[in-house]
Protein backbone atom coordinates (compact mmCIF):
# COMPACT_ATOMS: atom_id res chain seq x y z
CA UNK A 1 0.00 0.00 0.00
CA UNK A 2 1.64 3.11 -0.58
CA UNK A 3 -1.20 5.59 0.91
CA UNK A 4 -0.77 9.54 0.49
CA UNK A 5 -0.35 11.48 4.27
CA UNK A 6 -1.90 14.22 4.33
CA UNK A 7 -0.44 17.36 5.87
CA UNK A 8 -3.63 19.76 5.95
CA UNK A 9 -4.60 21.49 8.86
CA UNK A 10 -7.82 22.30 8.63
CA UNK A 11 -7.83 24.74 11.12
CA UNK A 12 -4.88 27.07 10.37
CA UNK A 13 -5.06 30.53 9.24
CA UNK A 14 -4.33 29.79 5.84
CA UNK A 15 -6.64 26.78 5.71
CA UNK A 16 -9.13 28.87 6.54
CA UNK A 17 -8.65 31.93 4.09
CA UNK A 18 -8.42 29.38 1.42
CA UNK A 19 -11.54 27.95 2.31
CA UNK A 20 -12.99 31.48 2.71
CA UNK A 21 -12.06 32.22 -0.85
CA UNK A 22 -13.20 29.32 -2.66
CA UNK A 23 -16.74 29.93 -0.85
CA UNK A 24 -17.02 32.99 -1.75
CA UNK A 25 -16.23 31.77 -5.43
CA UNK A 26 -18.79 28.94 -5.68
CA UNK A 27 -21.24 31.95 -4.88
CA UNK A 28 -20.68 33.58 -7.45
CA UNK A 29 -20.72 30.26 -9.81
CA UNK A 30 -23.73 29.35 -8.37
CA UNK A 31 -25.68 32.63 -9.04
CA UNK A 32 -24.90 32.06 -12.93
CA UNK A 33 -26.16 28.37 -12.98
CA UNK A 34 -29.22 29.86 -11.78
CA UNK A 35 -29.29 32.13 -14.41
CA UNK A 36 -28.86 29.28 -16.77
CA UNK A 37 -31.68 27.35 -15.26
CA UNK A 38 -34.15 30.00 -15.36
CA UNK A 39 -33.80 29.93 -19.13
CA UNK A 40 -35.95 32.67 -20.44
CA UNK A 41 -37.35 34.05 -17.01
CA UNK A 42 -40.54 33.48 -15.32
CA UNK A 43 -42.99 34.91 -18.09
CA UNK A 44 -41.56 32.58 -21.01
CA UNK A 45 -41.92 29.63 -18.57
CA UNK A 46 -45.62 30.59 -17.68
CA UNK A 47 -45.86 30.51 -21.71
CA UNK A 48 -44.61 27.57 -22.26
CA UNK A 49 -46.20 25.59 -19.40
CA UNK A 50 -49.64 27.38 -20.18
CA UNK A 51 -49.01 25.53 -24.05
CA UNK A 52 -49.00 21.79 -21.61
CA UNK A 53 -45.08 21.78 -22.72
CA UNK A 54 -42.64 20.28 -19.94
CA UNK A 55 -39.40 22.40 -19.66
CA UNK A 56 -35.88 21.06 -21.06
CA UNK A 57 -34.77 19.80 -17.91
CA UNK A 58 -38.18 18.04 -17.10
CA UNK A 59 -37.84 16.21 -20.07
CA UNK A 60 -33.66 15.32 -19.30
CA UNK A 61 -35.03 14.44 -15.85
CA UNK A 62 -37.70 12.09 -16.98
CA UNK A 63 -35.39 10.15 -20.40
CA UNK A 64 -32.95 9.56 -17.17
CA UNK A 65 -33.23 6.26 -15.19
CA UNK A 66 -34.67 7.17 -11.94
CA UNK A 67 -32.15 8.78 -9.48
CA UNK A 68 -29.27 8.41 -11.58
CA UNK A 69 -26.50 11.36 -12.10
CA UNK A 70 -26.59 13.76 -14.51
CA UNK A 71 -23.30 15.93 -15.51
CA UNK A 72 -23.93 18.45 -17.17
CA UNK A 73 -21.46 20.07 -19.67
CA UNK A 74 -21.00 23.37 -20.65
CA UNK A 75 -23.97 25.25 -18.25
CA UNK A 76 -22.54 28.70 -18.07
CA UNK A 77 -22.02 29.06 -22.51
CA UNK A 78 -22.67 32.74 -23.65
CA UNK A 79 -21.03 33.78 -20.46
CA UNK A 80 -19.76 37.36 -20.91
CA UNK A 81 -22.18 37.50 -24.11
CA UNK A 82 -24.98 39.38 -24.75
CA UNK A 83 -26.90 35.86 -25.07
CA UNK A 84 -28.45 33.94 -22.14
CA UNK A 85 -26.30 32.22 -20.18
CA UNK A 86 -26.37 28.62 -21.02
CA UNK A 87 -27.22 29.41 -24.86
CA UNK A 88 -30.45 28.25 -24.78
CA UNK A 89 -29.38 24.23 -24.85
CA UNK A 90 -29.08 21.94 -21.93
CA UNK A 91 -26.31 19.20 -22.85
CA UNK A 92 -24.81 16.39 -20.99
CA UNK A 93 -24.41 13.04 -19.81
CA UNK A 94 -26.24 10.14 -18.28
CA UNK A 95 -27.82 6.90 -18.14
CA UNK A 96 -30.84 6.00 -19.71
CA UNK A 97 -31.76 2.00 -19.42
CA UNK A 98 -28.42 1.07 -18.14
CA UNK A 99 -26.57 2.63 -21.19
CA UNK A 100 -24.62 5.71 -20.85
CA UNK A 101 -25.97 8.53 -23.46
CA UNK A 102 -25.27 12.15 -24.24
CA UNK A 103 -28.21 14.45 -23.98
CA UNK A 104 -28.63 17.79 -25.98
CA UNK A 105 -32.18 19.07 -24.60
CA UNK A 106 -33.56 22.73 -26.54
CA UNK A 107 -34.43 25.17 -24.27
CA UNK A 108 -37.35 27.03 -26.32
CA UNK A 109 -37.90 29.41 -23.18
CA UNK A 110 -34.90 31.42 -24.96
CA UNK A 111 -35.51 33.34 -27.15
CA UNK A 112 -38.04 29.72 -28.58
CA UNK A 113 -34.57 28.17 -28.49
CA UNK A 114 -33.37 29.20 -31.32
CA UNK A 115 -29.28 28.46 -32.32
CA UNK A 116 -26.60 31.38 -31.52
CA UNK A 117 -23.55 30.86 -31.93
CA UNK A 118 -23.03 29.60 -28.30
CA UNK A 119 -25.58 27.27 -28.71
CA UNK A 120 -23.83 26.16 -31.98
CA UNK A 121 -19.85 26.13 -29.76
CA UNK A 122 -22.05 23.97 -27.04
CA UNK A 123 -24.22 21.47 -28.87
CA UNK A 124 -21.05 21.13 -31.22
CA UNK A 125 -19.09 19.97 -28.31
CA UNK A 126 -21.30 17.71 -27.08
CA UNK A 127 -21.33 15.89 -30.56
CA UNK A 128 -18.11 15.39 -30.15
CA UNK A 129 -17.80 13.86 -27.08
CA UNK A 130 -20.56 11.11 -27.99
CA UNK A 131 -18.11 10.48 -30.98
CA UNK A 132 -14.78 10.38 -28.87
CA UNK A 133 -16.27 8.31 -26.22
CA UNK A 134 -18.66 6.15 -28.36
CA UNK A 135 -21.76 7.46 -26.51
CA UNK A 136 -25.23 7.34 -27.75
CA UNK A 137 -26.82 10.91 -28.75
CA UNK A 138 -30.09 11.57 -27.85
CA UNK A 139 -31.71 14.78 -29.10
CA UNK A 140 -34.64 16.23 -27.12
CA UNK A 141 -35.77 19.05 -30.13
CA UNK A 142 -37.58 22.26 -29.86
CA UNK A 143 -36.16 24.57 -31.68
CA UNK A 144 -36.81 27.60 -34.09
CA UNK A 145 -33.63 27.07 -35.84
CA UNK A 146 -31.30 29.57 -36.39
CA UNK A 147 -31.03 33.14 -34.38
CA UNK A 148 -31.26 34.78 -37.76
CA UNK A 149 -29.41 38.49 -36.71
CA UNK A 150 -26.29 36.33 -36.03
CA UNK A 151 -26.60 34.16 -39.36
CA UNK A 152 -23.84 35.21 -40.52
CA UNK A 153 -21.09 33.27 -36.92
CA UNK A 154 -23.38 30.23 -37.49
CA UNK A 155 -24.47 29.28 -40.87
CA UNK A 156 -21.22 27.74 -42.01
CA UNK A 157 -20.01 25.54 -38.77
CA UNK A 158 -23.94 25.22 -38.37
CA UNK A 159 -23.05 22.40 -41.29
CA UNK A 160 -20.96 20.76 -38.73
CA UNK A 161 -23.71 19.70 -36.81
CA UNK A 162 -25.32 17.59 -39.35
CA UNK A 163 -22.01 16.69 -40.69
CA UNK A 164 -22.22 15.14 -36.63
CA UNK A 165 -25.06 12.87 -36.99
CA UNK A 166 -23.95 11.20 -39.89
CA UNK A 167 -20.63 10.69 -38.48
CA UNK A 168 -21.78 9.47 -35.66
CA UNK A 169 -24.26 6.87 -37.07
CA UNK A 170 -21.47 5.73 -39.31
CA UNK A 171 -19.45 5.04 -36.95
CA UNK A 172 -22.47 2.15 -35.42
CA UNK A 173 -23.25 4.88 -32.64
CA UNK A 174 -27.06 5.46 -32.36
CA UNK A 175 -28.67 8.75 -32.92
CA UNK A 176 -31.98 9.45 -31.61
CA UNK A 177 -34.66 12.53 -32.26
CA UNK A 178 -37.09 13.04 -29.84
CA UNK A 179 -39.57 15.73 -31.21
CA UNK A 180 -41.64 18.12 -29.12
CA UNK A 181 -41.99 20.89 -31.09
CA UNK A 182 -40.42 23.08 -33.62
CA UNK A 183 -37.83 21.49 -36.28
CA UNK A 184 -38.01 23.93 -38.22
CA UNK A 185 -35.30 25.17 -41.34
CA UNK A 186 -31.99 23.69 -40.72
CA UNK A 187 -33.09 22.17 -37.50
CA UNK A 188 -35.37 19.74 -39.72
CA UNK A 189 -32.30 17.71 -40.61
CA UNK A 190 -31.63 16.88 -36.84
CA UNK A 191 -34.59 14.20 -37.14
CA UNK A 192 -33.48 14.11 -40.86
CA UNK A 193 -30.77 12.32 -40.09
CA UNK A 194 -30.78 10.76 -36.89
CA UNK A 195 -31.41 6.96 -36.91
CA UNK A 196 -34.22 7.22 -35.02
CA UNK A 197 -37.23 10.05 -34.71
CA UNK A 198 -40.34 10.03 -32.49
CA UNK A 199 -42.72 13.38 -33.00
CA UNK A 200 -45.27 14.43 -30.64
CA UNK A 201 -48.70 14.78 -31.81
CA UNK A 202 -49.67 18.06 -32.68
CA UNK A 203 -46.45 19.14 -31.12
CA UNK A 204 -43.91 18.36 -33.11
CA UNK A 205 -43.20 20.56 -36.52
CA UNK A 206 -40.39 19.13 -38.77
CA UNK A 207 -40.57 21.20 -41.87
CA UNK A 208 -37.91 23.29 -44.23
CA UNK A 209 -40.30 26.44 -44.65
CA UNK A 210 -43.33 27.43 -42.70
CA UNK A 211 -46.32 28.59 -44.01
CA UNK A 212 -45.03 32.21 -44.10
CA UNK A 213 -41.80 30.94 -46.21
CA UNK A 214 -44.47 28.64 -48.54
CA UNK A 215 -46.43 31.51 -49.25
CA UNK A 216 -43.65 33.71 -50.30
CA UNK A 217 -41.86 30.92 -52.60
CA UNK A 218 -44.68 29.14 -53.79
CA UNK A 219 -47.72 31.49 -52.82
CA UNK A 220 -48.93 28.37 -51.99
CA UNK A 221 -51.77 28.50 -49.11
CA UNK A 222 -50.31 25.61 -46.20
CA UNK A 223 -50.91 25.25 -42.54
CA UNK A 224 -48.08 23.88 -39.90
CA UNK A 225 -50.00 20.01 -39.60
CA UNK A 226 -50.01 19.66 -43.19
CA UNK A 227 -46.48 20.38 -44.14
CA UNK A 228 -44.99 18.88 -41.17
CA UNK A 229 -46.73 17.68 -38.16
CA UNK A 230 -45.95 14.13 -36.83
CA UNK A 231 -49.60 12.66 -38.36
CA UNK A 232 -48.23 13.64 -41.89
CA UNK A 233 -44.99 12.57 -41.21
CA UNK A 234 -45.88 8.90 -39.60
CA UNK A 235 -48.54 8.84 -42.34
CA UNK A 236 -47.06 9.73 -45.19
CA UNK A 237 -43.23 10.86 -45.43
CA UNK A 238 -42.04 8.04 -42.60
CA UNK A 239 -39.72 10.67 -41.41
CA UNK A 240 -41.50 9.75 -37.58
CA UNK A 241 -40.66 6.16 -36.86
CA UNK A 242 -42.86 6.79 -33.83
CA UNK A 243 -45.88 8.74 -33.23
CA UNK A 244 -46.17 9.52 -29.68
CA UNK A 245 -49.68 11.01 -28.51
CA UNK A 246 -47.96 13.46 -25.86
CA UNK A 247 -44.73 14.53 -23.98
CA UNK A 248 -44.35 11.24 -21.46
CA UNK A 249 -45.29 9.06 -24.73
CA UNK A 250 -42.48 10.38 -26.38
CA UNK A 251 -39.74 10.04 -23.34
CA UNK A 252 -41.67 6.36 -22.57
CA UNK A 253 -41.01 5.45 -26.70
CA UNK A 254 -37.54 7.20 -26.59
CA UNK A 255 -36.44 4.93 -23.32
CA UNK A 256 -37.55 1.96 -25.30
CA UNK A 257 -35.56 2.58 -27.98
CA UNK A 258 -32.47 3.03 -26.05
CA UNK A 259 -33.24 -0.65 -24.20
CA UNK A 260 -33.62 -2.44 -27.75
CA UNK A 261 -30.66 -1.35 -28.75
CA UNK A 262 -28.17 -4.05 -27.10
CA UNK A 263 -25.30 -1.73 -26.07
CA UNK A 264 -22.42 -2.33 -25.26
CA UNK A 265 -19.47 -1.07 -23.27
CA UNK A 266 -15.91 -1.88 -25.62
CA UNK A 267 -13.74 -0.59 -22.77
CA UNK A 268 -11.86 -2.64 -20.00
CA UNK A 269 -14.54 -3.28 -16.96
CA UNK A 270 -13.32 -1.51 -13.12
CA UNK A 271 -10.43 -4.23 -11.61
CA UNK A 272 -10.58 -2.49 -8.71
CA UNK A 273 -13.86 -1.98 -5.82
CA UNK A 274 -13.56 1.67 -5.69
CA UNK A 275 -12.90 2.40 -2.14
CA UNK A 276 -13.25 5.80 -1.18
CA UNK A 277 -10.68 7.72 -0.01
CA UNK A 278 -9.50 8.03 3.20
CA UNK A 279 -9.85 11.51 3.89
CA UNK A 280 -12.85 14.26 3.56
CA UNK A 281 -13.26 15.57 0.31
CA UNK A 282 -14.93 18.99 2.13
CA UNK A 283 -11.31 19.96 2.87
CA UNK A 284 -10.55 20.34 -0.91
CA UNK A 285 -12.23 23.65 -0.09
CA UNK A 286 -8.98 24.66 1.69
CA UNK A 287 -6.36 23.56 -0.55
CA UNK A 288 -5.97 25.78 -3.18
CA UNK A 289 -4.59 28.93 -2.42
CA UNK A 290 -6.59 32.40 -3.05
CA UNK A 291 -2.61 33.80 -4.10
CA UNK A 292 -2.80 31.40 -7.28
CA UNK A 293 1.01 32.52 -6.54
CA UNK A 294 1.47 30.88 -3.37
CA UNK A 295 2.00 26.76 -4.43
CA UNK A 296 0.13 23.60 -3.13
CA UNK A 297 0.84 20.14 -2.94
CA UNK A 298 -1.09 18.55 -5.42
CA UNK A 299 -0.66 15.19 -3.59
CA UNK A 300 -3.34 16.39 -1.18
CA UNK A 301 -5.88 16.55 -3.37
CA UNK A 302 -4.91 13.24 -5.00
CA UNK A 303 -5.52 12.43 -1.59
CA UNK A 304 -9.31 13.02 -1.53
CA UNK A 305 -10.29 11.90 -5.17
CA UNK A 306 -8.24 8.63 -5.75
CA UNK A 307 -9.69 5.08 -4.39
CA UNK A 308 -8.28 4.81 -1.00
CA UNK A 309 -6.11 7.74 -1.06
CA UNK A 310 -3.53 5.25 -2.94
CA UNK A 311 -1.17 6.73 -5.26
CA UNK A 312 2.90 4.89 -6.52
CA UNK A 313 4.62 8.01 -7.28
CA UNK A 314 6.90 7.48 -10.49
CA UNK A 315 10.36 9.39 -10.28
CA UNK A 316 9.62 11.18 -6.70
CA UNK A 317 12.68 12.18 -6.81
CA UNK A 318 13.47 13.50 -9.87
CA UNK A 319 11.38 16.40 -11.78
CA UNK A 320 9.83 17.61 -8.45
CA UNK A 321 7.69 20.19 -9.58
CA UNK A 322 6.10 17.58 -11.87
CA UNK A 323 4.06 14.79 -9.51
CA UNK A 324 3.42 11.69 -11.72
CA UNK A 325 2.24 8.37 -10.94
CA UNK A 326 -0.49 5.30 -10.85
CA UNK A 327 -3.96 5.23 -8.95
CA UNK A 328 -7.52 3.83 -9.61
CA UNK A 329 -10.64 5.88 -9.46
CA UNK A 330 -13.55 3.95 -8.97
CA UNK A 331 -11.65 0.97 -9.63
CA UNK A 332 -10.33 1.95 -13.20
CA UNK A 333 -6.58 2.29 -13.69
CA UNK A 334 -5.50 6.02 -14.10
CA UNK A 335 -2.16 7.83 -14.75
CA UNK A 336 -1.63 10.96 -12.92
CA UNK A 337 0.16 14.32 -14.06
CA UNK A 338 -0.37 16.97 -11.62
CA UNK A 339 1.67 20.36 -11.23
CA UNK A 340 3.76 20.68 -8.03
CA UNK A 341 5.46 23.79 -8.03
CA UNK A 342 4.04 25.71 -11.21
CA UNK A 343 7.22 26.05 -13.44
CA UNK A 344 7.90 23.14 -15.85
CA UNK A 345 11.56 22.86 -16.21
CA UNK A 346 13.48 20.27 -18.55
CA UNK A 347 13.23 17.51 -16.04
CA UNK A 348 10.05 17.50 -15.57
CA UNK A 349 9.54 17.47 -19.44
CA UNK A 350 11.81 14.11 -19.40
CA UNK A 351 9.71 12.98 -16.87
CA UNK A 352 6.40 13.73 -18.54
CA UNK A 353 7.76 12.35 -21.56
CA UNK A 354 8.45 9.31 -20.73
CA UNK A 355 5.64 8.01 -18.05
CA UNK A 356 2.91 9.25 -20.97
CA UNK A 357 4.86 6.30 -23.04
CA UNK A 358 4.12 3.94 -20.25
CA UNK A 359 1.05 4.72 -19.91
CA UNK A 360 -0.07 4.62 -23.54
CA UNK A 361 2.30 0.77 -23.22
CA UNK A 362 -0.09 0.04 -20.48
CA UNK A 363 -3.47 1.25 -21.80
CA UNK A 364 -4.16 3.22 -18.86
CA UNK A 365 -6.07 6.82 -18.96
CA UNK A 366 -4.24 9.80 -18.00
CA UNK A 367 -5.79 12.42 -15.67
CA UNK A 368 -3.66 15.95 -15.97
CA UNK A 369 -4.00 18.22 -12.69
CA UNK A 370 -2.76 21.82 -14.22
CA UNK A 371 -1.18 24.75 -12.36
CA UNK A 372 1.33 25.69 -14.34
CA UNK A 373 2.86 29.03 -14.99
CA UNK A 374 4.79 27.14 -18.15
CA UNK A 375 7.91 26.30 -19.20
CA UNK A 376 11.11 27.61 -17.44
CA UNK A 377 12.89 30.76 -19.64
CA UNK A 378 16.07 32.35 -18.91
CA UNK A 379 19.31 32.28 -20.61
CA UNK A 380 20.62 29.11 -18.35
CA UNK A 381 17.13 27.26 -19.59
CA UNK A 382 17.37 27.66 -23.29
CA UNK A 383 20.94 26.85 -23.39
CA UNK A 384 19.76 23.81 -21.64
CA UNK A 385 17.53 22.45 -24.29
CA UNK A 386 14.13 23.78 -22.51
CA UNK A 387 12.50 24.33 -26.13
CA UNK A 388 13.33 20.44 -26.88
CA UNK A 389 12.58 19.77 -23.87
CA UNK A 390 8.95 21.10 -23.97
CA UNK A 391 8.27 19.89 -27.13
CA UNK A 392 9.39 16.16 -26.29
CA UNK A 393 6.44 16.66 -23.75
CA UNK A 394 3.80 18.15 -25.83
CA UNK A 395 4.62 16.08 -28.78
CA UNK A 396 4.34 12.69 -26.29
CA UNK A 397 0.77 14.68 -24.95
CA UNK A 398 -0.12 14.59 -28.84
CA UNK A 399 0.59 11.81 -30.10
CA UNK A 400 -1.14 9.47 -26.96
CA UNK A 401 -4.15 7.51 -28.07
CA UNK A 402 -5.31 6.58 -24.39
CA UNK A 403 -7.83 8.69 -23.30
CA UNK A 404 -7.51 12.26 -21.39
CA UNK A 405 -8.78 14.30 -18.96
CA UNK A 406 -7.97 17.89 -17.58
CA UNK A 407 -8.51 19.45 -14.68
CA UNK A 408 -7.63 23.12 -14.42
CA UNK A 409 -7.08 23.60 -10.44
CA UNK A 410 -5.06 26.50 -10.55
CA UNK A 411 -2.75 28.62 -13.32
CA UNK A 412 -2.84 27.15 -16.78
CA UNK A 413 -0.29 29.98 -18.67
CA UNK A 414 1.26 29.60 -21.98
CA UNK A 415 2.97 26.15 -23.18
CA UNK A 416 2.15 24.80 -19.84
CA UNK A 417 -1.57 24.67 -20.83
CA UNK A 418 -0.37 22.90 -23.92
CA UNK A 419 2.17 20.33 -22.42
CA UNK A 420 -0.91 19.28 -19.67
CA UNK A 421 -3.30 18.59 -22.22
CA UNK A 422 -5.53 21.98 -22.60
CA UNK A 423 -8.24 22.05 -24.83
CA UNK A 424 -6.33 22.42 -28.01
CA UNK A 425 -5.01 18.84 -27.43
CA UNK A 426 -8.59 17.55 -27.67
CA UNK A 427 -8.52 15.94 -23.98
CA UNK A 428 -12.01 14.08 -24.09
CA UNK A 429 -13.20 15.97 -20.96
CA UNK A 430 -11.64 19.54 -19.72
CA UNK A 431 -13.18 20.97 -16.08
CA UNK A 432 -11.74 23.61 -13.99
CA UNK A 433 -12.28 24.88 -10.45
CA UNK A 434 -13.50 28.08 -9.55
CA UNK A 435 -9.80 29.07 -8.94
CA UNK A 436 -8.56 28.42 -12.45
CA UNK A 437 -7.17 30.59 -14.26
CA UNK A 438 -5.74 30.58 -17.61
CA UNK A 439 -4.07 32.84 -20.95
CA UNK A 440 -0.97 33.57 -22.33
CA UNK A 441 1.18 34.40 -19.45
CA UNK A 442 0.11 35.98 -16.05
CA UNK A 443 -1.57 39.93 -16.19
CA UNK A 444 1.08 41.39 -15.47
CA UNK A 445 4.25 39.83 -16.94
CA UNK A 446 1.72 40.24 -20.33
CA UNK A 447 1.43 43.94 -19.79
CA UNK A 448 5.40 44.10 -18.44
CA UNK A 449 6.81 42.50 -21.74
CA UNK A 450 3.79 45.31 -23.96
CA UNK A 451 5.75 47.86 -22.34
CA UNK A 452 9.55 46.71 -22.36
CA UNK A 453 8.99 46.37 -26.30
CA UNK A 454 6.89 49.85 -26.43
CA UNK A 455 10.01 51.32 -24.50
CA UNK A 456 12.24 49.35 -27.10
CA UNK A 457 10.40 50.99 -30.00
CA UNK A 458 10.24 54.67 -28.60
CA UNK A 459 14.28 54.51 -28.10
CA UNK A 460 14.91 53.19 -31.73
CA UNK A 461 13.26 55.78 -33.12
CA UNK A 462 15.33 58.68 -30.60
CA UNK A 463 11.59 59.57 -28.96
CA UNK A 464 11.08 60.19 -24.86
CA UNK A 465 9.23 57.37 -23.75
CA UNK A 466 5.66 58.61 -22.12
CA UNK A 467 5.51 57.50 -18.61
CA UNK A 468 1.99 58.11 -17.71
CA UNK A 469 0.51 56.53 -21.00
CA UNK A 470 2.50 53.62 -20.43
CA UNK A 471 1.25 53.38 -16.54
CA UNK A 472 -2.17 53.59 -18.06
CA UNK A 473 -1.39 50.67 -20.56
CA UNK A 474 -0.44 48.99 -18.31
CA UNK A 475 -3.43 48.79 -15.90
CA UNK A 476 -5.76 48.43 -19.25
CA UNK A 477 -3.91 45.63 -20.31
CA UNK A 478 -3.29 44.22 -16.49
CA UNK A 479 -7.25 44.68 -16.07
CA UNK A 480 -8.36 42.98 -19.82
CA UNK A 481 -6.04 40.02 -19.36
CA UNK A 482 -7.01 39.47 -15.27
CA UNK A 483 -10.81 39.76 -16.98
CA UNK A 484 -10.33 37.28 -19.76
CA UNK A 485 -8.58 34.95 -18.13
CA UNK A 486 -11.01 34.20 -14.97
CA UNK A 487 -12.66 30.97 -15.38
CA UNK A 488 -16.38 31.98 -16.07
CA UNK A 489 -14.73 33.97 -18.91
CA UNK A 490 -13.06 30.61 -19.60
CA UNK A 491 -16.17 28.47 -19.41
CA UNK A 492 -18.88 30.78 -21.21
CA UNK A 493 -16.61 30.66 -24.37
CA UNK A 494 -16.92 26.62 -23.85
CA UNK A 495 -12.69 26.23 -23.20
CA UNK A 496 -13.93 23.70 -20.70
CA UNK A 497 -16.61 21.65 -20.16
CA UNK A 498 -17.74 23.42 -17.39
CA UNK A 499 -16.74 25.07 -13.68
CA UNK A 500 -17.43 22.22 -11.03
CA UNK A 501 -16.93 22.75 -6.96
CA UNK A 502 -13.81 20.79 -5.94
CA UNK A 503 -16.26 18.58 -3.61
CA UNK A 504 -17.59 17.27 -6.49
CA UNK A 505 -13.85 15.73 -8.44
CA UNK A 506 -13.96 12.52 -7.50
CA UNK A 507 -17.54 12.11 -8.79
CA UNK A 508 -17.38 14.07 -11.71
CA UNK A 509 -13.75 12.18 -13.05
CA UNK A 510 -15.77 9.07 -11.97
CA UNK A 511 -18.51 9.65 -14.35
CA UNK A 512 -15.96 10.66 -17.00
CA UNK A 513 -13.86 7.53 -16.84
CA UNK A 514 -16.90 5.15 -16.56
CA UNK A 515 -18.15 7.49 -20.00
CA UNK A 516 -14.62 7.03 -21.53
CA UNK A 517 -14.82 2.89 -21.09
CA UNK A 518 -17.90 2.94 -23.70
CA UNK A 519 -15.50 2.77 -26.79
CA UNK A 520 -12.03 1.00 -26.59
CA UNK A 521 -8.96 2.13 -24.33
CA UNK A 522 -5.19 1.82 -26.75
CA UNK A 523 -2.47 3.11 -26.21
CA UNK A 524 0.02 5.16 -29.63
CA UNK A 525 1.92 2.61 -31.06
CA UNK A 526 4.30 5.11 -32.12
CA UNK A 527 4.99 8.78 -32.33
CA UNK A 528 6.67 12.05 -33.94
CA UNK A 529 10.42 12.45 -34.01
CA UNK A 530 11.35 13.42 -30.38
CA UNK A 531 14.46 16.17 -30.64
CA UNK A 532 16.12 14.31 -27.60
Amino acid sequence: MSVIRTAIDDKSDLYQANRESMEDKLRQLHEQHDIAVAGGGERYIARHRKRGRLLARERINLVLDEDSAFLELSPLAGYGSKFTVGASVVTGIGVVEGVECVLVAHDPTVKGGTTNPWTMKKSLRANDIALKNRMPLISLVESGGADLPTQKDIFIPGGQSFRDLTRLSAAGIPTIALVFGNSTAGGAYIPGMSDFVVMVDQQAKVFLGGPPLVKMATGEDADEQSLGGAQMHARTTGLADFFAVDEHDCVRIGRNIVKRLNWKKKGPAPIGEGLPPRYDEEELLGIAPSDLKVPFDPREVLARFVDDSDFDEYKPLYGTSLVTGWAQLGGYPIGILANARGVLFSEEAHKATQFIQLANRANTPLIFMHNTTGYMVGEKYEQGGIVKHGSMMINAVSNSTVPHISLIMGSSYGAGNYGMCGRAYDPRFLFAWPSAKSAVMGPAQLAGVLSIVGRASAQGRGEVYDEEQDAAMRAAVEAQIEAESLPMFMSGHVYDDGLIDPRDTRTVLGLCLSAIHNGPVEGASGYGIFRM
